[in-house]
């Protein structure tokens, strides 16, 4: 943990002639930035990935109309296609999950009164009028929704929201065009599944208004990111990524 709050201590350091009281902020994009890029080459496989899967629709269903009256049968070969493709039904999970030490470790950072035995300086530290270490319900016992550090929440959740719009249309218009997978027999928690999928970005809201807001910042940061990195991976395939994760 003191590794990583010196880290963001000289990225701050760094970024404080450009953006003075905000520069830890600053540094928490930046260094969320720097684990998506890091995370970007699984992101294209996992790209490739979801586009070979699109590809496999006219086998799978011939698979459907041989295996009607066979569900359990029907599932095992829709496995066994994947797997004899080198496609995995969850292609698009892993750069989602790998991201996960990263956000904990920022939320535990900014949740820690201590570090090494030392009160942790980095708590004090703001996003405009907003303590990094504070939480929405602080900004609301301090000025409400609209005070000073309350705007700053306003920002986040106009951002969250038009993100989570965004994903919300793209990805209903995914599963209009690629249900075939979700229509197997068998497969009937995988499609309650896509059913659910399209409002998960609107879940995000929740997030930010929970954790404290130096993790806040991390989650906007990345769910923008996933966002213009899935419009720009899956331009060329209208209805490409229906198992990847939205966030």
């Amino acid at each position: 943990m003191s590794v990583f709050a010196s880290l963001v201590a000289h990225l701050a350091d760094l970024l404080q002639p450009l953006f003075h009281t905000s520069a830890t902020a600053a540094a928490i994009i930046v260094f969320t930035a720097l684990v998506r890029l890091a995370v970007h080459p699984l992101s294209r496989a996992a790209a490739r990935g979801q586009k070979a899967k699109a590809r496999l629709s006219p086998q799978i269903a011939e698979l459907r109309k041989k295996h009607a009256k066979n569900p359990d049968r029907m599932q095992k070969a829709f496995m066994e296609l994947h797997a004899k493709e080198k496609v995995s039904p969850f292609s698009g999970c892993l750069p989602s999950l790998l991201q996960l030490p990263a956000f904990f470790l920022m939320y535990h950072l900014f949740s820690s009164a201590r570090i090494g035995g030392q009160p942790n300086g980095l708590l004090s530290h703001t996003l405009f009028a907003a303590p990094l270490g504070d939480r929405w319900t602080d900004a609301l016992a301090h000025g409400g929704a609209f005070g000073s550090a309350g705007l700053v929440y306003v920002a986040l959740f106009a951002i969250v929201a038009a993100v989570a719009t965004y994903n919300y249309r793209r990805t209903k218009r995914q599963m209009a065009g690629a249900t075939t997978d979700q229509q197997l027999p068998g497969m009937g928690a995988m499609s309650a599944m896509t059913k659910v999928m399209p409002l998960l970005s609107f879940a995000t809201l929740l997030t930010v208004a929970w954790v404290p807001l130096a993790a806040a910042l991390y989650v906007v940061t990345s769910t923008t990111w996933t966002a213009v990195e899935r419009a720009f991976l899956y331009r060329d395939m209208p209805v490409a990524g229906v198992l990847a994760t939205t966030a």
